[in-house]
Protein backbone atom coordinates (compact mmCIF):
# COMPACT_ATOMS: atom_id res chain seq x y z
CA UNK A 1 0.00 0.00 0.00
CA UNK A 2 1.52 3.44 -0.71
CA UNK A 3 2.68 5.34 2.32
CA UNK A 4 1.83 8.67 0.79
CA UNK A 5 -1.78 7.81 -0.01
CA UNK A 6 -2.68 5.09 1.88
CA UNK A 7 -6.60 6.69 2.41
CA UNK A 8 -6.77 6.60 -1.46
CA UNK A 9 -5.94 3.48 -1.67
CA UNK A 10 -8.40 2.30 0.56
CA UNK A 11 -11.13 3.98 -0.80
CA UNK A 12 -10.40 2.12 -4.74
CA UNK A 13 -10.43 -1.14 -2.35
CA UNK A 14 -13.74 -0.74 -0.86
CA UNK A 15 -15.49 0.46 -4.41
CA UNK A 16 -14.35 -3.39 -5.61
CA UNK A 17 -15.41 -4.91 -2.76
CA UNK A 18 -18.84 -2.57 -3.14
CA UNK A 19 -18.67 -3.99 -6.65
CA UNK A 20 -17.26 -7.92 -5.79
CA UNK A 21 -19.58 -10.42 -8.26
CA UNK A 22 -19.80 -12.46 -5.16
CA UNK A 23 -19.59 -10.48 -2.01
CA UNK A 24 -20.72 -6.78 -3.17
CA UNK A 25 -23.63 -4.87 -2.29
CA UNK A 26 -26.48 -5.59 -5.00
CA UNK A 27 -27.45 -1.73 -5.36
CA UNK A 28 -23.68 -1.36 -6.26
CA UNK A 29 -23.88 -4.16 -8.71
CA UNK A 30 -26.89 -3.08 -10.47
CA UNK A 31 -25.54 0.33 -11.25
CA UNK A 32 -24.22 1.24 -14.78
CA UNK A 33 -22.33 4.59 -15.90
CA UNK A 34 -26.00 5.47 -17.00
CA UNK A 35 -27.76 4.93 -13.45
CA UNK A 36 -25.10 6.48 -11.86
CA UNK A 37 -25.34 9.86 -13.89
CA UNK A 38 -27.62 11.60 -12.18
CA UNK A 39 -25.67 10.84 -8.85
CA UNK A 40 -22.42 12.68 -9.81
CA UNK A 41 -24.39 15.75 -10.92
CA UNK A 42 -26.58 15.54 -7.55
CA UNK A 43 -22.60 15.20 -5.69
CA UNK A 44 -21.17 18.03 -7.66
CA UNK A 45 -24.27 20.36 -6.44
CA UNK A 46 -23.74 19.03 -2.80
CA UNK A 47 -20.23 20.34 -2.79
CA UNK A 48 -21.08 23.44 -4.53
CA UNK A 49 -23.25 24.44 -1.31
CA UNK A 50 -20.66 23.55 1.05
CA UNK A 51 -18.40 26.20 -0.91
CA UNK A 52 -21.02 28.73 -0.80
CA UNK A 53 -21.54 28.09 3.17
CA UNK A 54 -17.85 28.04 3.45
CA UNK A 55 -18.49 24.83 5.31
CA UNK A 56 -14.85 23.30 4.87
CA UNK A 57 -15.94 19.91 6.90
CA UNK A 58 -18.75 19.69 4.94
CA UNK A 59 -16.44 20.26 1.73
CA UNK A 60 -14.47 17.25 2.57
CA UNK A 61 -17.45 15.08 2.71
CA UNK A 62 -19.38 15.92 -0.07
CA UNK A 63 -15.71 15.89 -2.31
CA UNK A 64 -15.35 12.08 -0.83
CA UNK A 65 -19.26 11.55 -2.25
CA UNK A 66 -17.40 13.05 -5.60
CA UNK A 67 -14.95 10.58 -5.36
CA UNK A 68 -16.63 8.01 -5.17
CA UNK A 69 -19.33 8.18 -8.05
CA UNK A 70 -15.65 8.80 -10.35
CA UNK A 71 -13.93 5.46 -8.41
CA UNK A 72 -17.33 4.03 -9.46
CA UNK A 73 -17.24 4.74 -13.01
CA UNK A 74 -13.99 3.73 -13.21
CA UNK A 75 -14.26 0.26 -11.90
CA UNK A 76 -17.43 -0.21 -13.82
CA UNK A 77 -15.33 0.08 -16.84
CA UNK A 78 -12.70 -1.83 -15.77
CA UNK A 79 -14.75 -4.90 -15.56
CA UNK A 80 -15.20 -5.13 -19.19
CA UNK A 81 -11.03 -3.67 -19.90
CA UNK A 82 -12.21 -0.36 -20.63
CA UNK A 83 -10.05 2.05 -18.57
CA UNK A 84 -9.16 2.16 -14.85
CA UNK A 85 -8.42 4.35 -12.45
CA UNK A 86 -4.75 4.42 -13.34
CA UNK A 87 -6.00 5.26 -16.87
CA UNK A 88 -8.50 8.44 -15.51
CA UNK A 89 -4.93 9.69 -13.39
CA UNK A 90 -2.97 9.11 -16.49
CA UNK A 91 -5.32 10.86 -18.73
CA UNK A 92 -5.36 13.60 -16.48
CA UNK A 93 -2.02 14.16 -15.57
CA UNK A 94 -1.21 14.19 -19.60
CA UNK A 95 -3.88 16.68 -20.26
CA UNK A 96 -2.41 18.91 -17.59
CA UNK A 97 1.12 18.75 -18.36
CA UNK A 98 0.27 19.09 -21.98
CA UNK A 99 -2.02 22.00 -21.26
CA UNK A 100 0.64 23.80 -18.87
CA UNK A 101 3.56 24.12 -20.82
CA UNK A 102 4.54 27.39 -18.32
CA UNK A 103 4.81 25.43 -15.91
CA UNK A 104 5.77 21.91 -16.69
CA UNK A 105 8.41 23.20 -19.51
CA UNK A 106 9.41 27.03 -18.12
CA UNK A 107 13.11 27.99 -18.21
CA UNK A 108 15.05 29.51 -15.85
CA UNK A 109 14.51 33.04 -15.52
CA UNK A 110 11.32 33.39 -18.30
CA UNK A 111 8.72 35.57 -17.12
CA UNK A 112 5.42 34.51 -15.55
CA UNK A 113 1.89 34.49 -17.42
CA UNK A 114 -0.90 36.32 -16.39
CA UNK A 115 -4.14 34.68 -15.99
CA UNK A 116 -5.13 35.82 -18.59
CA UNK A 117 -2.46 35.27 -21.36
CA UNK A 118 -2.66 31.29 -19.22
CA UNK A 119 -6.49 30.53 -20.76
CA UNK A 120 -5.44 32.76 -24.59
CA UNK A 121 -2.71 29.69 -24.17
CA UNK A 122 -5.13 27.13 -23.18
CA UNK A 123 -7.51 27.63 -25.94
CA UNK A 124 -3.97 27.21 -28.58
CA UNK A 125 -3.68 24.20 -27.25
CA UNK A 126 -6.58 22.76 -27.52
CA UNK A 127 -7.32 24.17 -30.80
CA UNK A 128 -3.88 22.22 -31.72
CA UNK A 129 -5.32 19.26 -30.18
CA UNK A 130 -8.00 18.92 -32.68
CA UNK A 131 -10.48 20.94 -30.86
CA UNK A 132 -11.23 23.00 -33.36
CA UNK A 133 -15.42 23.71 -33.39
CA UNK A 134 -15.98 26.55 -31.47
CA UNK A 135 -18.72 24.68 -29.96
CA UNK A 136 -19.37 20.99 -29.42
CA UNK A 137 -22.84 19.36 -28.56
CA UNK A 138 -21.18 18.55 -25.28
CA UNK A 139 -21.92 22.03 -24.28
CA UNK A 140 -25.52 21.83 -24.23
CA UNK A 141 -25.09 18.97 -21.86
CA UNK A 142 -23.81 21.27 -18.75
CA UNK A 143 -26.24 23.47 -16.53
CA UNK A 144 -28.87 24.91 -19.33
CA UNK A 145 -28.14 28.32 -17.56
CA UNK A 146 -24.23 27.87 -17.61
CA UNK A 147 -24.47 26.39 -21.11
CA UNK A 148 -26.34 29.36 -22.33
CA UNK A 149 -23.83 31.84 -20.80
CA UNK A 150 -20.68 29.71 -21.54
CA UNK A 151 -22.11 30.25 -25.52
CA UNK A 152 -22.88 34.00 -25.71
CA UNK A 153 -19.21 34.41 -24.20
CA UNK A 154 -18.04 32.70 -26.51
CA UNK A 155 -20.18 33.58 -29.64
CA UNK A 156 -18.35 37.24 -27.81
CA UNK A 157 -15.68 36.32 -29.24
CA UNK A 158 -16.19 36.36 -33.20
CA UNK A 159 -18.31 39.80 -32.41
CA UNK A 160 -21.57 37.62 -32.61
CA UNK A 161 -23.49 39.54 -30.41
CA UNK A 162 -25.15 42.65 -29.12
CA UNK A 163 -23.60 45.75 -28.94
CA UNK A 164 -24.90 46.69 -25.34
CA UNK A 165 -27.53 46.09 -23.00
CA UNK A 166 -30.07 47.96 -24.41
CA UNK A 167 -30.54 46.01 -27.38
CA UNK A 168 -30.69 42.76 -25.16
CA UNK A 169 -33.46 44.15 -23.49
CA UNK A 170 -35.07 44.63 -26.98
CA UNK A 171 -34.47 40.62 -27.71
CA UNK A 172 -35.63 39.84 -24.13
CA UNK A 173 -39.35 42.07 -25.24
CA UNK A 174 -39.17 40.46 -28.38
CA UNK A 175 -38.89 36.87 -26.89
CA UNK A 176 -41.64 37.32 -24.57
CA UNK A 177 -43.99 38.91 -27.21
CA UNK A 178 -43.65 36.10 -29.17
CA UNK A 179 -44.35 33.70 -26.30
CA UNK A 180 -47.46 35.37 -25.52
CA UNK A 181 -48.43 34.99 -29.19
CA UNK A 182 -47.76 31.15 -29.66
CA UNK A 183 -49.46 31.11 -25.85
CA UNK A 184 -53.19 32.67 -27.08
CA UNK A 185 -52.90 30.34 -30.23
CA UNK A 186 -52.17 27.48 -27.99
CA UNK A 187 -49.70 25.99 -30.02
CA UNK A 188 -47.79 23.88 -27.73
CA UNK A 189 -44.19 22.79 -29.58
CA UNK A 190 -44.00 27.11 -30.77
CA UNK A 191 -44.74 27.78 -26.95
CA UNK A 192 -42.39 25.54 -25.63
CA UNK A 193 -39.45 26.64 -28.11
CA UNK A 194 -40.03 30.04 -27.72
CA UNK A 195 -40.02 29.89 -24.03
CA UNK A 196 -36.50 28.01 -24.59
CA UNK A 197 -35.80 31.40 -26.78
CA UNK A 198 -36.79 33.58 -23.64
CA UNK A 199 -34.80 31.81 -21.20
CA UNK A 200 -32.14 32.15 -23.15
CA UNK A 201 -31.95 35.74 -23.96
CA UNK A 202 -32.60 36.48 -20.23
CA UNK A 203 -29.31 34.48 -19.64
CA UNK A 204 -27.49 36.74 -22.20
CA UNK A 205 -29.33 39.71 -20.22
CA UNK A 206 -27.45 38.81 -17.23
CA UNK A 207 -23.97 38.09 -18.86
CA UNK A 208 -24.44 41.39 -20.37
CA UNK A 209 -25.03 42.98 -17.07
CA UNK A 210 -22.00 41.43 -15.47
CA UNK A 211 -23.77 38.74 -13.75
CA UNK A 212 -23.87 34.76 -13.34
CA UNK A 213 -27.29 33.65 -14.43
CA UNK A 214 -26.64 30.10 -12.53
CA UNK A 215 -25.58 32.00 -9.91
CA UNK A 216 -28.67 34.61 -9.82
CA UNK A 217 -30.95 31.45 -10.15
CA UNK A 218 -29.39 30.10 -7.43
CA UNK A 219 -29.90 32.71 -5.10
CA UNK A 220 -33.26 33.80 -6.58
CA UNK A 221 -34.45 29.33 -5.83
CA UNK A 222 -32.89 29.70 -1.84
CA UNK A 223 -34.79 32.94 -1.40
CA UNK A 224 -38.15 31.28 -2.23
CA UNK A 225 -37.04 28.29 -0.03
CA UNK A 226 -36.06 30.40 2.81
CA UNK A 227 -39.59 32.62 2.52
CA UNK A 228 -41.32 29.72 2.40
CA UNK A 229 -39.98 28.00 5.29
CA UNK A 230 -40.82 31.34 7.45
CA UNK A 231 -44.22 30.93 5.91
CA UNK A 232 -44.35 27.13 7.65
CA UNK A 233 -43.31 28.06 10.61
CA UNK A 234 -45.96 30.94 10.82
CA UNK A 235 -48.97 29.02 9.89
CA UNK A 236 -47.77 26.54 12.82
CA UNK A 237 -47.72 28.95 15.11
CA UNK A 238 -50.56 29.76 14.49
CA UNK A 239 -52.32 26.01 14.17
CA UNK A 240 -53.05 26.70 10.73
CA UNK A 241 -53.10 23.89 8.40
CA UNK A 242 -50.87 24.95 4.83
CA UNK A 243 -52.66 22.90 2.67
CA UNK A 244 -56.40 23.77 3.65
CA UNK A 245 -54.88 27.62 2.99
CA UNK A 246 -56.98 29.17 0.33
CA UNK A 247 -54.66 31.31 -2.42
CA UNK A 248 -55.86 34.36 -1.15
CA UNK A 249 -54.85 33.19 2.75
CA UNK A 250 -51.30 31.91 1.81
CA UNK A 251 -50.25 35.27 -0.20
CA UNK A 252 -51.52 37.26 2.73
CA UNK A 253 -48.93 34.74 4.89
CA UNK A 254 -46.26 35.36 2.06
CA UNK A 255 -46.24 39.44 2.10
CA UNK A 256 -46.30 38.81 5.79
CA UNK A 257 -43.16 36.72 5.69
CA UNK A 258 -41.26 39.10 2.47
CA UNK A 259 -41.96 42.31 5.10
CA UNK A 260 -40.48 40.46 8.01
CA UNK A 261 -37.35 39.26 6.15
CA UNK A 262 -37.10 42.84 4.70
CA UNK A 263 -37.03 44.60 7.71
CA UNK A 264 -34.59 41.95 9.39
CA UNK A 265 -32.44 42.38 6.45
CA UNK A 266 -32.29 46.13 6.80
CA UNK A 267 -31.55 45.92 10.11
Amino acid sequence: MSQEYPQLERAINVVKSLRDPINGCPWDLKQTHKTLTEFLIEESYEFIHAVDNNDNQKMCEEMGDVLLQVLLHSQIASESSNFNIEDVARSMADKMIHRHPHVFQAKDGEEKLTPEQVKINWEQIKKKEGNQSFFKEEDAYMPSLQAAQKIGKRSKRVNFDWENVDQVFDKVTEEYQEVKVEFEKKNMPALREEIGDLLFSVVQLARHLDFDAEEVLRESNLKFINRFNHLEKKAESRDLDLMKLSVPELEELWQEVKKELKNKKAQ
